[in-house]
Protein backbone atom coordinates (compact mmCIF):
# COMPACT_ATOMS: atom_id res chain seq x y z
CA UNK A 1 0.00 0.00 0.00
CA UNK A 2 1.42 3.35 -0.85
CA UNK A 3 1.24 5.85 1.98
CA UNK A 4 0.35 8.92 0.05
CA UNK A 5 -2.74 7.08 -0.98
CA UNK A 6 -4.27 6.68 2.33
CA UNK A 7 -6.05 9.40 4.40
CA UNK A 8 -4.52 9.29 7.68
CA UNK A 9 -7.78 10.63 9.22
CA UNK A 10 -8.71 6.90 8.71
CA UNK A 11 -6.23 6.08 11.66
CA UNK A 12 -8.54 8.09 13.91
CA UNK A 13 -11.58 6.61 12.87
CA UNK A 14 -9.74 3.09 13.87
CA UNK A 15 -8.69 4.24 16.78
CA UNK A 16 -11.93 5.22 18.33
CA UNK A 17 -13.55 1.79 17.14
CA UNK A 18 -10.36 0.38 19.10
CA UNK A 19 -11.79 2.38 22.23
CA UNK A 20 -15.75 2.08 21.62
CA UNK A 21 -16.29 -1.09 20.20
CA UNK A 22 -18.94 0.76 18.68
CA UNK A 23 -19.89 2.30 14.65
CA UNK A 24 -22.15 4.76 16.99
CA UNK A 25 -19.79 5.76 19.85
CA UNK A 26 -16.71 5.82 17.64
CA UNK A 27 -18.46 8.47 15.13
CA UNK A 28 -19.45 10.49 18.81
CA UNK A 29 -16.03 10.38 19.67
CA UNK A 30 -14.40 11.75 15.96
CA UNK A 31 -17.36 13.73 15.20
CA UNK A 32 -18.63 11.50 12.40
CA UNK A 33 -22.04 10.25 11.29
CA UNK A 34 -22.65 6.95 11.99
CA UNK A 35 -22.48 6.09 7.75
CA UNK A 36 -19.15 8.30 7.65
CA UNK A 37 -17.78 5.95 10.26
CA UNK A 38 -19.31 2.23 8.65
CA UNK A 39 -17.92 4.10 5.57
CA UNK A 40 -14.05 4.63 6.62
CA UNK A 41 -14.02 0.87 7.87
CA UNK A 42 -14.78 -0.06 4.64
CA UNK A 43 -11.90 1.69 3.17
CA UNK A 44 -9.44 0.93 6.26
CA UNK A 45 -10.87 -2.78 5.27
CA UNK A 46 -9.60 -2.61 1.51
CA UNK A 47 -6.40 -0.66 2.59
CA UNK A 48 -4.89 -3.27 5.61
CA UNK A 49 -7.00 -6.48 3.86
CA UNK A 50 -8.21 -7.60 6.73
CA UNK A 51 -11.64 -7.60 8.18
CA UNK A 52 -10.13 -5.64 11.49
CA UNK A 53 -14.08 -5.71 13.23
CA UNK A 54 -16.51 -8.23 13.42
CA UNK A 55 -19.96 -7.68 14.55
CA UNK A 56 -21.32 -9.72 17.44
CA UNK A 57 -23.88 -8.88 18.81
CA UNK A 58 -23.94 -4.92 19.57
CA UNK A 59 -20.48 -5.10 20.15
CA UNK A 60 -17.55 -5.17 17.25
CA UNK A 61 -15.01 -7.36 18.22
CA UNK A 62 -11.27 -6.80 17.12
CA UNK A 63 -9.51 -9.27 14.86
CA UNK A 64 -6.12 -10.26 15.74
CA UNK A 65 -4.51 -7.96 13.09
CA UNK A 66 -6.49 -4.67 14.56
CA UNK A 67 -4.58 -5.76 17.92
CA UNK A 68 -1.46 -5.98 16.19
CA UNK A 69 -2.09 -2.52 14.95
CA UNK A 70 -3.64 -0.73 18.03
CA UNK A 71 -0.81 0.35 19.87
CA UNK A 72 0.78 1.88 16.72
CA UNK A 73 -2.13 4.18 15.65
CA UNK A 74 -2.18 5.43 19.75
CA UNK A 75 1.41 5.88 19.53
CA UNK A 76 1.14 7.53 16.03
CA UNK A 77 -1.90 9.80 16.80
CA UNK A 78 -0.49 10.75 19.91
CA UNK A 79 2.68 11.87 18.49
CA UNK A 80 0.30 13.79 15.91
CA UNK A 81 -1.46 15.46 18.85
CA UNK A 82 1.90 16.30 20.81
CA UNK A 83 3.00 18.39 17.48
CA UNK A 84 0.10 20.48 17.07
CA UNK A 85 -0.62 21.47 19.92
CA UNK A 86 3.36 22.70 21.40
CA UNK A 87 3.53 24.63 24.93
CA UNK A 88 4.12 27.99 22.82
CA UNK A 89 0.16 27.70 21.31
CA UNK A 90 -1.62 26.15 24.16
CA UNK A 91 -4.73 27.62 25.16
CA UNK A 92 -7.24 26.18 27.50
CA UNK A 93 -9.98 28.56 26.05
CA UNK A 94 -10.12 27.22 22.84
CA UNK A 95 -9.07 23.23 23.79
CA UNK A 96 -11.92 20.96 22.14
CA UNK A 97 -10.88 17.66 23.74
CA UNK A 98 -12.44 15.12 25.34
CA UNK A 99 -10.51 13.99 28.57
CA UNK A 100 -11.89 10.31 30.53
CA UNK A 101 -11.08 9.11 34.13
CA UNK A 102 -11.43 6.26 35.72
CA UNK A 103 -12.89 5.67 39.06
CA UNK A 104 -14.95 4.93 42.02
CA UNK A 105 -18.45 6.86 42.97
CA UNK A 106 -16.79 8.29 45.47
CA UNK A 107 -15.02 10.32 42.52
CA UNK A 108 -18.46 10.76 40.63
CA UNK A 109 -19.95 12.44 43.67
CA UNK A 110 -17.52 14.60 45.43
CA UNK A 111 -15.18 15.44 43.12
CA UNK A 112 -16.43 15.69 39.54
CA UNK A 113 -19.15 18.45 40.17
CA UNK A 114 -16.62 20.71 41.23
CA UNK A 115 -13.95 19.56 38.47
CA UNK A 116 -16.52 20.35 35.77
CA UNK A 117 -18.12 23.90 37.14
CA UNK A 118 -13.79 24.72 36.88
CA UNK A 119 -13.65 23.29 33.36
CA UNK A 120 -16.50 25.27 32.11
CA UNK A 121 -14.74 28.72 32.82
CA UNK A 122 -10.88 28.02 32.10
CA UNK A 123 -11.98 25.39 29.39
CA UNK A 124 -15.56 25.97 28.09
CA UNK A 125 -14.85 23.48 24.90
CA UNK A 126 -13.30 20.62 27.21
CA UNK A 127 -15.61 17.85 28.04
CA UNK A 128 -15.03 14.95 30.80
CA UNK A 129 -16.36 11.75 31.88
CA UNK A 130 -15.64 9.26 34.12
CA UNK A 131 -15.71 5.47 33.98
CA UNK A 132 -16.60 3.10 36.72
CA UNK A 133 -13.48 1.43 38.40
CA UNK A 134 -15.37 -1.77 37.17
CA UNK A 135 -14.41 -1.13 34.01
CA UNK A 136 -11.50 -3.14 33.95
CA UNK A 137 -7.72 -3.35 34.85
CA UNK A 138 -6.05 0.11 35.28
CA UNK A 139 -2.87 -0.85 33.63
CA UNK A 140 -4.96 -2.29 30.41
CA UNK A 141 -7.33 0.63 30.31
CA UNK A 142 -4.07 3.30 30.43
CA UNK A 143 -2.17 1.34 28.03
CA UNK A 144 -5.04 1.47 25.27
CA UNK A 145 -5.90 4.79 26.20
CA UNK A 146 -9.36 4.13 27.18
CA UNK A 147 -9.00 6.20 29.38
CA UNK A 148 -6.61 9.43 30.08
CA UNK A 149 -5.96 9.02 33.61
CA UNK A 150 -7.01 6.97 36.49
CA UNK A 151 -7.64 7.60 40.73
CA UNK A 152 -7.06 4.84 42.13
CA UNK A 153 -5.69 2.95 45.87
CA UNK A 154 -2.04 2.04 45.03
CA UNK A 155 -2.26 -0.82 42.75
CA UNK A 156 0.93 -2.94 41.02
CA UNK A 157 1.41 -1.07 37.90
CA UNK A 158 4.62 -1.27 35.54
CA UNK A 159 7.20 1.49 35.05
CA UNK A 160 5.34 2.66 32.24
CA UNK A 161 2.81 3.71 34.47
CA UNK A 162 3.16 7.54 35.79
CA UNK A 163 2.01 8.60 39.01
CA UNK A 164 1.27 11.67 41.94
CA UNK A 165 0.18 11.29 45.58
CA UNK A 166 -3.32 12.72 45.05
CA UNK A 167 -4.68 12.14 49.18
CA UNK A 168 -4.42 9.98 52.04
CA UNK A 169 -7.76 8.48 52.74
CA UNK A 170 -7.96 6.86 55.78
CA UNK A 171 -11.02 4.69 56.80
CA UNK A 172 -13.82 5.40 58.76
CA UNK A 173 -16.82 3.55 60.32
CA UNK A 174 -20.15 4.96 59.61
CA UNK A 175 -23.60 3.33 61.05
CA UNK A 176 -27.23 4.49 61.43
CA UNK A 177 -27.39 7.23 63.97
CA UNK A 178 -29.96 5.44 65.60
CA UNK A 179 -27.92 2.24 66.03
CA UNK A 180 -29.36 0.71 69.17
CA UNK A 181 -26.22 -1.67 69.13
CA UNK A 182 -23.55 1.68 69.40
CA UNK A 183 -25.66 3.12 71.70
CA UNK A 184 -23.21 3.73 74.46
CA UNK A 185 -20.38 4.10 72.06
CA UNK A 186 -19.48 8.29 71.72
CA UNK A 187 -19.52 9.18 68.35
CA UNK A 188 -15.95 9.99 67.03
CA UNK A 189 -14.30 7.21 69.19
CA UNK A 190 -13.54 3.70 68.40
CA UNK A 191 -16.22 0.62 68.11
CA UNK A 192 -15.56 -1.80 70.71
CA UNK A 193 -13.95 -4.34 68.85
CA UNK A 194 -16.25 -7.28 69.76
CA UNK A 195 -18.99 -5.36 69.14
CA UNK A 196 -17.51 -4.79 65.90
CA UNK A 197 -16.77 -8.01 65.16
CA UNK A 198 -20.31 -9.16 66.23
CA UNK A 199 -22.48 -6.62 63.75
CA UNK A 200 -23.00 -6.90 60.52
CA UNK A 201 -21.25 -5.19 58.12
CA UNK A 202 -21.85 -3.91 54.31
CA UNK A 203 -18.52 -3.49 52.14
CA UNK A 204 -17.81 -1.92 49.08
CA UNK A 205 -16.61 -3.98 46.44
CA UNK A 206 -16.12 -3.88 42.31
CA UNK A 207 -15.43 -7.30 41.77
CA UNK A 208 -17.84 -8.95 44.71
CA UNK A 209 -15.11 -9.95 46.88
CA UNK A 210 -16.61 -9.99 50.44
CA UNK A 211 -13.85 -8.96 52.32
CA UNK A 212 -11.07 -5.67 51.75
CA UNK A 213 -8.16 -3.93 53.77
CA UNK A 214 -9.98 -4.08 56.88
CA UNK A 215 -10.46 -8.01 56.84
CA UNK A 216 -6.79 -8.16 56.07
CA UNK A 217 -5.94 -5.35 59.21
CA UNK A 218 -8.54 -7.33 61.39
CA UNK A 219 -6.77 -10.82 60.71
CA UNK A 220 -4.23 -9.89 62.29
CA UNK A 221 -5.54 -9.30 65.40
CA UNK A 222 -6.89 -12.75 65.01
CA UNK A 223 -10.32 -11.51 64.64
CA UNK A 224 -13.28 -11.61 61.67
CA UNK A 225 -16.29 -9.54 60.96
CA UNK A 226 -19.64 -10.56 59.62
CA UNK A 227 -19.09 -8.71 55.85
CA UNK A 228 -23.39 -9.39 54.94
CA UNK A 229 -23.54 -7.06 51.94
CA UNK A 230 -21.25 -6.15 49.06
CA UNK A 231 -21.95 -3.38 46.57
CA UNK A 232 -20.50 -1.87 43.80
CA UNK A 233 -20.56 1.56 45.52
CA UNK A 234 -20.23 4.09 48.51
CA UNK A 235 -23.10 5.41 48.36
CA UNK A 236 -25.14 2.56 48.07
CA UNK A 237 -23.16 1.49 50.97
CA UNK A 238 -24.20 4.52 53.09
CA UNK A 239 -27.81 4.35 51.86
CA UNK A 240 -27.85 0.78 53.29
CA UNK A 241 -26.29 1.39 56.47
CA UNK A 242 -28.14 4.52 57.38
CA UNK A 243 -31.53 2.13 57.10
CA UNK A 244 -30.59 -1.16 59.68
CA UNK A 245 -28.16 -2.20 62.33
CA UNK A 246 -25.05 -2.67 59.46
CA UNK A 247 -22.12 -0.76 60.01
CA UNK A 248 -19.18 0.02 57.41
CA UNK A 249 -15.61 1.05 56.69
CA UNK A 250 -15.50 4.31 54.23
CA UNK A 251 -12.98 6.55 53.14
CA UNK A 252 -13.17 9.38 55.77
CA UNK A 253 -14.01 12.40 53.47
CA UNK A 254 -17.03 10.15 52.03
CA UNK A 255 -18.31 9.35 54.99
CA UNK A 256 -18.32 13.21 56.24
CA UNK A 257 -19.80 14.00 53.06
CA UNK A 258 -22.81 11.24 53.45
CA UNK A 259 -23.77 12.29 57.09
CA UNK A 260 -24.71 15.34 55.91
CA UNK A 261 -27.17 13.78 53.78
CA UNK A 262 -27.94 10.77 55.49
CA UNK A 263 -28.71 10.27 59.06
CA UNK A 264 -25.12 8.79 60.28
CA UNK A 265 -22.28 9.05 62.84
CA UNK A 266 -19.07 8.33 62.37
CA UNK A 267 -16.50 6.11 64.57
CA UNK A 268 -13.39 5.15 64.62
CA UNK A 269 -12.12 1.21 63.85
CA UNK A 270 -10.85 -0.11 67.39
CA UNK A 271 -7.64 -1.51 65.32
CA UNK A 272 -5.15 -0.24 63.08
CA UNK A 273 -6.12 0.17 59.82
CA UNK A 274 -3.33 0.89 57.13
CA UNK A 275 -4.23 4.51 54.95
CA UNK A 276 -4.16 4.18 51.64
CA UNK A 277 -2.64 6.75 49.21
CA UNK A 278 -4.96 7.72 46.51
CA UNK A 279 -3.19 8.51 43.60
CA UNK A 280 -3.58 9.60 39.79
CA UNK A 281 -2.30 7.25 37.29
CA UNK A 282 -1.50 7.82 33.49
CA UNK A 283 1.05 6.80 30.71
CA UNK A 284 4.15 8.18 30.92
CA UNK A 285 4.01 8.81 27.22
CA UNK A 286 1.49 12.00 27.93
CA UNK A 287 3.99 12.92 30.82
CA UNK A 288 5.17 15.84 28.55
CA UNK A 289 2.10 16.26 26.24
CA UNK A 290 0.92 19.66 27.43
CA UNK A 291 -2.87 19.27 27.14
CA UNK A 292 -2.25 15.98 30.00
CA UNK A 293 -0.43 18.25 31.53
CA UNK A 294 -2.77 20.52 32.23
CA UNK A 295 -6.07 18.62 32.48
CA UNK A 296 -3.97 16.61 35.58
CA UNK A 297 -3.04 20.26 37.35
CA UNK A 298 -6.90 20.87 36.41
CA UNK A 299 -7.79 17.74 38.59
CA UNK A 300 -5.01 18.11 41.67
CA UNK A 301 -6.67 21.61 41.83
CA UNK A 302 -9.85 20.52 42.65
CA UNK A 303 -8.80 17.38 45.08
CA UNK A 304 -7.29 20.62 47.30
CA UNK A 305 -9.93 22.90 46.79
CA UNK A 306 -12.44 20.42 48.38
CA UNK A 307 -9.42 19.47 50.97
CA UNK A 308 -9.57 15.82 50.82
CA UNK A 309 -5.55 15.98 51.82
CA UNK A 310 -7.29 17.07 55.34
CA UNK A 311 -9.91 14.31 55.45
CA UNK A 312 -12.27 16.88 54.63
CA UNK A 313 -15.12 18.15 51.62
CA UNK A 314 -15.16 21.48 50.55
Amino acid sequence: MNLNSLDLNLIRVFDALMQERSVTRAGERVGLSQPAVSSALSRLRYALNDQLFIRRGNEMLATPRAEELAELARSALNSIERMVHSRSTFDPLTLERTFTLLGSDFFSLMLMPHLAVKLAESAPRVAVRLLDSARGDVTRLLQDDAVDMALERPVEVPDWISSILLFPSAFVIIAAADNPDLAGVAEGEPIPLDSFCALPHALRSIDGSMSGMVDDALEATGRHRQVVLALPHFQAVALAVARGRMIAAVPSQFAEMARRDLALKIYRPPFDVPVPDIKLYWHSRHDSEVGHQWMRHQVLAAVNDLGFAEGAVG
